[in-house]
């Protein structure tokens, strides 16, 4: 008896580790990064695949009820294969996805108090005209597309789609070995597959290698800036851009 309660103790920080959530979240995020970082980004919040952070899916998810059948069955007409993975995978990548659903929600809810415009509005709106004309004004105009932004956006908005931009699907032209056609917006897209929607909302998945493949990404140009601003530049582009009301 003696010897069961000793080996019962021995266990008992072991299983106690396995049921810390705060681990299981770490087990989590790590599974998902192997598994499907590739597509949806290393936190979850979308690359050639979509935010899963803000996904209506992971909202009603329970203990991974749905996010494993997603996970073991795939979407075959978006391009996502099936992982076989165990229960407690599934639990902790549940677990990891609530937690990071859960700070986004925080976050935005201390949007409104914690960053108000004097506290974002530190550039220098003069510098941030010229920046624009020398980095934006092909693409972007004061009295055209960008007319009366301050007042569309929130400031803390407008400040995080300078770097962020969204909205613009990159547009997908297909031609097939016959020489078929289809364009449409891109739905998803990998180094082995690419599915496009077209206008009348039908979807088309297509192998990278057996078809001629061309996408338009009107983003291009603002993921090149990106590897290239600075804080400063990304200040006084604000500052600039909060003088179109």
């Amino acid at each position: 008896m003696l010897c069961c309660r000793a080996a019962l103790l021995i266990l008992l920080p072991a299983i106690a580790l396995a049921q810390d959530p705060a681990m299981n979240i770490v087990a989590g995020k790590s599974q998902f990064q192997q598994t499907c970082g590739f597509c949806h980004g290393p936190d979850a919040r979308g690359a050639s695949g979509p935010d899963l952070i803000r996904s209506t899916l992971v909202s009603h998810d329970v203990d991974g009820n749905l996010i494993g059948e997603v996970v073991r069955s795939g979407r075959p007409e978006k391009g996502m294969p099936a992982f076989q993975l165990s229960d407690t995978d599934i639990r902790n990548i549940a677990q990891f996805l609530h937690a990071e659903a859960s700070n986004a929600a925080s976050v935005a809810r201390r949007i409104p108090s914690e960053y108000p415009l004097e506290k974002l509005l530190v550039g220098n709106a003069a510098e941030g005209k010229a920046y624009f004309a020398s980095h934006c004004a092909s693409c972007h105009s004061p009295g055209g597309d960008l007319a009366h932004v301050a007042t569309k956006y929130k400031p803390f908005d407008l400040q995080t789609r300078i770097a962020f931009p969204s909205g613009a699907k990159p547009i997908v032209t297909v031609k097939d070995k016959a020489g078929k056609t289809w364009e449409g917006e891109q739905v998803y897209a990998d180094e082995f597959l690419v599915s496009l929607r077209e206008k009348d909302r039908s979807i088309h998945t297509f192998q990278r290698s057996a078809a001629q493949i061309t996408i338009k990404d009107p983003l291009a140009a603002h993921e090149q800036l990106m590897r290239g601003y600075s804080d400063k530049n990304l200040h006084d582009l604000f500052a600039y851009l909060e003088t179109f009301k």
